[in-house]
Parts: C-alpha cells; sequence; structure tokens
C-alpha cells in the first residue's frame, strides 16, 4: 500500500464515525449498565451460546439454551458492549476497528446474532440519538437520481484493479450457485449466470438493469439476444465495453429513465441498492419496458419478513459504511408490488447457503491479495480491516438463516 497515493475508499471508511457513543457516561445512561446489556444477550440467545473473556478476567458464558452455534468473543474493554448497546451493528464494528473485541471467528459470532435475531430483538441495534441519527444519516444517502449516482459511485467505482484481484474471472459481484457441485468460484458462477439466462431463453430483445461488469449480458448475446444493459457505474461500464461482443448497448442510465420495451429483463443483485423509497418505481420500470407475455429473472437478497421491522427501523453497518443506500428485500412486500402490477412469481429459488460459501471464497480470495503486497495503491490499513469485516459480517448473516438469496421469474400477463 503506498501512502502517498489517493486515498481509495475514504468515502466507505468514514461512514458513520460521527455515530460513535461518545462520553462513557453518557452512553452507560443509555445502555443500563454492563452486565444489564450481558444478561439481555443472554436472554435472548435461544440457540448456540457465546463463551465471553470479560476484561475483568472472568469467563461468562451466555445463551446455551438450545442447539445452534458456539461462538467465542474476548473484550478486552467494557466500551465495546456500550457501543453494541447503543450504535448496534454499527457500535459493533468501531469497537472491533478499535481493538476493543476480537474472536477466532467472528463469522461463527454473526451467524449467532443472526439465529437468534427475533429473540434478541433490540439487544444488537441501535437505540436512542444514535438510531435517529443513524436513521439521518441513512435518509441522506436516499437513492434520488443524484443520490443514486453518488451511492453507486462510493462503492462499485473503488476501481477496476481493485474488484478483479479478489473476483474469480467472470467478474460477478453476486452469489454464485454452487448446487453441492465442488467449490470452485468461477464454475458456480458461470453456472449463477447460465441459469438466470436460461429464465430468458429464446428472448430476442433483453434489458438488463444494473449490468455490473457485463458477463450476463455477454453470456445473453453469445445466446443470440440483443442487449441493452444499463448502469451507473463508470468504472463497471468502462470495462464492460472493451469487452462487449456484437448485441449488446451498455448504456449509463437510470432505471427509473428506461422507455422501450423487450422480450426479457434480468437483473441481479441490483433491486438492494434501489431503497424502499423506490422499490414501487422499480417495479413500474418492469411493468413498463417488458413486452405482454415477457419474463423478468430477478436474484434479489432478502431478510426475514419477522426481522424486516427492526432492520428498516434504523441503519445497520452495510448501509452506514459499505452500501450507502441499500435495503435488503422483504419479499411479502416485493409480491404484492409485482401482484399489483400484473406480474406473475413463478419458479422462486433460494440458495442462501451458497452465498455463504462464495462470500468465503472472495474473503479467502481478498485476505490472500493483502498477504501478498497485491493490493493496489490508495488502500490503507482502515480500508483493509472495513472490507474484511464487511465480508465476515455478510457470511455471517446467511449461515445464521436471517438472509437469504434467491432467484424469481416474473411473467407479464398478455
Amino acid at each position: 500500500m503506498n501512502s502517498q497515493a489517493p486515498i481509495r475508499g475514504a468515502e466507505l471508511v468514514v461512514g458513520g464515525s460521527r455515530l460513535g457513543i461518545g462520553p462513557q457516561w453518557l452512553a452507560r445512561a443509555f445502555s443500563g449498565g454492563i452486565h444489564k446489556i450481558l444478561d439481555r444477550i443472554d436472554a435472548g440467545l435461544e440457540h448456540g451460546s457465546i463463551e465471553a473473556a470479560l476484561p475483568n478476567g472472568t469467563v461468562r458464558r451466555l445463551g446455551g439454551k438450545g442447539e445452534g452455534t458456539r461462538a467465542e468473543v474476548t473484550l478486552r474493554d467494557w466500551r465495546a458492549l456500550l457501543r453494541l448497546a447503543t450504535g448496534g451493528s454499527v457500535g459493533w464494528y468501531q469497537a472491533w476497528e478499535a481493538g476493543e473485541w476480537d474472536s477466532p471467528d467472528p463469522v461463527a459470532l454473526f451467524a449467532l446474532f443472526m439465529e437468534n435475531g427475533a429473540t434478541l430483538g433490540n439487544a444488537g441495534r441501535a437505540h436512542g440519538p444514535w438510531r435517529w441519527a443513524a436513521r439521518l444519516l441513512h435518509w441522506f444517502h436516499r437513492n434520488t437520481r443524484t443520490g443514486s449516482k453518488r451511492n453507486i459511485h462510493a462503492h462499485y467505482d473503488l476501481g477496476n484493479d481493485f474488484y478483479a484481484l479478489w473476483l474469480d474471472p467472470t467478474m460477478s459481484y453476486s452469489s454464485a450457485r454452487f448446487d453441492g457441485g465442488g467449490s470452485d468460484l468461477e464454475v458456480a458462477q458461470r453456472r449463477k449466470i447460465a441459469s438466470v439466462a436460461d429464465r430468458v431463453a429464446g428472448a430476442e430483445t433483453v434489458l438488463e438493469i444494473g449490468c455490473g461488469w457485463g458477463s450476463l449480458a455477454a453470456e445473453l448475446a453469445a445466446r443470440g439476444s440483443r442487449v441493452t444493459a444499463i448502469s451507473l457505474s463508470d468504472e463497471q461500464l468502462a470495462w464492460a465495453r472493451e469487452r462487449a461482443l456484437p448485441g449488446v448497448d451498455f448504456r449509463k442510465t437510470d432505471y427509473r429513465d428506461m422507455t422501450g420495451q423487450f422480450d426479457g429483463i434480468v437483473s441481479v443483485e441490483m433491486v438492494e441498492a434501489v431503497g424502499r423509497e423506490y422499490w414501487p418505481d422499480f417495479f413500474d420500470c418492469i411493468a413498463r419496458c417488458l413486452k405482454p407475455g415477457g419474463r423478468a429473472a430477478i436474484q434479489y437478497i432478502s431478510i426475514r419478513d419477522d426481522l424486516f421491522d427492526g432492520y428498516a427501523a434504523s441503519a445497520d453497518f452495510i448501509q452506514t459504511y459499505v452500501f450507502p443506500g441499500g435495503m435488503l428485500i422483504r419479499e411479502s412486500e416485493f409480491r404484492r408490488l409485482a401482484a399489483a402490477r400484473g406480474l406473475a412469481w413463478e419458479d422462486q429459488a433460494s440458495f442462501g447457503a451458497d452465498y455463504a460459501e462464495t462470500l468465503r471464497l472472495w474473503r479467502e480470495n481478498f485476505d490472500r491479495v493483502v498477504a501478498e503486497g497485491r493490493l493496489p495503491p490508495g488502500f490503507d490499513e482502515r480500508f483493509v480491516g472495513l472490507w474484511r469485516f464487511y465480508l465476515m459480517y455478510c457470511e455471517g448473516g446467511f449461515r445464521g438463516g436471517g438472509i437469504d438469496v434467491a432467484q424469481v421469474t416474473l411473467v407479464k400477463g398478455g
């Protein structure tokens, strides 16, 4: 890493730094005391357990009432619990960055919290003024037309040289489909790409909403479709255009501005960048641009319905530090929005365990790049820590079962 180069990823690293807990006495006033925090976590762990080594040298076992993930954590400073109690996952990340806690396997800890998301309730979520501040920061990141460009730039324009080092050769930044077929990431990503393309097989014209680096568009073109592929990322579009096959038109266009009609539409993990306020606009685009009888293949990440309200009431670590303006999907709400526009929900396939494996392999690749000193100039140690935490946090979410990924085909009535 070259300290003389401009700092890359600074927008993400700064993230929610203004949401810190402030003076310790103030945090105590809101948290209700250290042992009350531990008691709340203990009571909420219906499945699995945590062996917690505490700053005073004692060890406390939390949970253990039922089978589930077993996690270990070493608390080096009581302040870590105060951050968790006041700032939720944002505070827990800030505590990790500050060295106030550690674990031999943070993924297990994140999975355990997700497994018990319903019974833990607000024990791991932001409270009081920290929740309001997080909500306000998230509101400033909402996906207006201008906001979407800014949010996409902050994450996806970190640099093609960065992403190419730890993604597979297809440059797929979405869940692979292993389907029980080994652990080769490129093979699994090509299987995912084919599975999406199969859902719009035979479509002469296809619109891709959120085209990434262009691998799905290339597959569709190779099958004979004429593809219009849109994105707001300058870096991704530059990469895709350099490698474009005949029959693919890459455009920098907001989905809300798309016109024309297509035999098929595809969109892979783009809806998480839309924001709940704009979900109706996304479905309006599909209904407007899909010909009668046409099919839309959507791959999306969802959070369990029973966890959604608590999740949506604040802004978590991912929304604050990694994906500004992001929001996981509430599937039941998506089904209603689709049905209201005459889009039949068909052939849903879920594969959350495959996303956990995808994230594990990405993290292994990323850690190897860092260890070998191959990270491009401009990324500092804070960014490296943030990215590693992000990949572990997401993997734990999928392993804990509260988050899922699925493909569905939406069919427009004739």
